[in-house]
């Protein structure tokens, strides 16, 4: 305050005058304003600077005190801090209130949580009472936003979580959710002493690793929860079926490890049955061997997705559902669950449209050239956002309720589509990426087999920068 300038004195004169009786200096009115900030004690000045910057912060011609018809501040009880009264923001009204804006992004993802809710609901009900479900949220809940699904699927029925690394499993815990969550894959040993604070399991597959995480686990309070991954046939982490006794006896020996649970995973639950059946009965082998030496889990888990729908008896005590829960297919085989709704759709609008005439080219390249006159749209998105340039891209988007082509190279953050058969197309439109508009629909396995890939890789690599709501 010892700074300010005269015209700020003056404006906050009425909170200086009210905020001196709770300090009991009585004789304000007999100094020069500059030299009474000087002489006052140090409480006061710290009050009256909290004062200045309160009224720096209102509309000034609505910022009084509480006995002045306070708009925006008020006193309080007396403040253990100085034995004084301090001032505290009130609630502002509405006019205070700056309006909410929407998001200054072209284009955005928007997450139905209703279908994601109904989703679990219906899985659960499939499995029955005995068959908990661990939602699978890894990479960012395949691009739907992990903390939200998180929530959602753990009021629907959802038991636990999993994440493909710490770092993924930490932002739940941030975000303040409390659920058992497993890392599914390799987590390094300086993580661990984080793990045990957070209560978050790992995935554990070879006795190095084991030997590792105890060590690590030592220095901190409580035990590391871990789940042992058996290789039953797909070649990636887990202990081979004939080393995975050896692990469990060497395991006993390890007190700061907890065996909370054993699994497995499929390599083509939804494509080959035969090989299925075959890591199925692996895996059963291994598990009965194991508890014949007297070791029991809380979780036994190995159906993804696919095994879910394609067999009952991969599901244990435990499934790890990750497409199931977003409605989307895992495979080509027959739905045994009717009734699923996909969650994420993609959209952006129309920035620009004109007609071109004959011979026209468009984009980088000209690697589209008009045959006659055409009229394109120009869209503001592009590949990074996610929206593939090459091998493959998008064919065809949604313009008012019909199939739009996409014409020209896809650049980094504009796209053109011809839309000479909507004459009544215009800047401002939406345009459906991914989703429904009308009685259309262009779904996530439409697109993958445009780009030649799964429907898993196309919402996990629409771009962060897209707006999730």
């Amino acid at each position: 305050m010892l700074g300010i300038v005269d015209s700020y004195i003056a404006a906050s004169i009425r909170i200086i005058l009210f905020t001196s009786k709770a300090l009991y200096i009585h004789d304000i009115h007999h100094f020069p304003i500059l030299n009474q900030v000087h002489r006052i004690k140090r409480g006061f000045r710290l009050v009256a600077a909290a004062a200045f910057w309160a009224l720096l912060s209102c509309q000034p011609e609505r910022c009084e005190v509480a006995g002045c018809g306070a708009a925006g501040y008020t006193a309080l009880d007396d403040s253990p801090v100085y034995g004084q009264r301090l001032l505290k923001m009130k609630n502002m009204d509405n006019h205070s209130k700056p309006a909410a804006l929407p998001s200054p992004a072209p284009s955005r993802v928007e997450i139905d949580v209703e279908a994601l809710a109904s989703n679990v609901r219906l899985l659960k009900a499939h499995l029955g009472g005995y068959v908990g479900i661990m939602a699978v949220v890894k990479a960012n809940a395949y691009g739907h936003g992990a903390a939200t699904v998180a929530r959602t699927a753990l009021r629907n029925g959802a038991a636990c979580l999993a994440v493909a690394n710490m770092a993924e499993a930490l932002e739940l815990r941030a975000a303040g959710i409390a659920a058992p969550i497993l890392v599914l894959s390799y987590i390094p040993a300086f993580a661990i002493p984080q793990a045990v604070q957070q209560d978050i399991s790992v995935a554990l597959f070879d006795l190095e690793l084991a030997r590792q995480y105890e060590a690590a686990a030592r220095n901190v309070k409580g035990g590391l929860k871990i789940h042992i991954k058996v290789d039953s046939g797909m070649g990636r982490l887990g202990v081979l079926p004939k080393d995975a006794l050896g692990l469990f006896r060497c395991l006993q020996a390890m007190k700061r490890l907890e065996m909370e649970g054993i699994y497995t995973h499929f390599s083509c639950a939804g494509e080959d049955a035969a090989h299925t059946a075959a890591q199925l009965a692996t895996f059963k082998a291994v598990l009965t061997s194991i508890q014949a030496g007297g070791f029991s889990f809380k979780y036994i888990h190995a159906a993804n997705s696919a095994a879910v729908i394609a067999s009952r008896e991969a599901c244990f005590n435990l499934v790890r559902p990750g497409l199931l829960l977003y409605g989307l297919k895992p495979s080509k085989q027959p739905d045994a669950l009717t009734g699923l709704r996909p969650v994420m759709s993609w959209k952006t609008v129309v920035a620009q449209v004109k007609t071109l005439p004959a011979n026209s080219n468009i984009g980088y390249g000209n690697s589209y050239r008009t045959g006659g006159e055409e009229t394109i749209a120009v869209l503001p998105v592009g590949y990074a956002d996610g929206l593939r340039r090459s091998p493959q891209t998008w064919r065809e988007v949604l313009v008012r309720g019909k199939r739009a082509p996409l014409v020209g190279r896809v650049s980094m953050e504009k796209t053109t589509i011809n839309v000479t058969h909507i004459p009544n197309a215009r800047a401002g439109d939406e345009v459906a990426l991914m989703g429904r508009q009308g009685d259309e629909e262009i779904g996530a396995d439409e697109i993958a087999g445009w780009l030649g890939t799964v429907s898993y890789e196309l919402v996990t690599t629409i771009s962060p920068r897209v707006p999730r709501s």
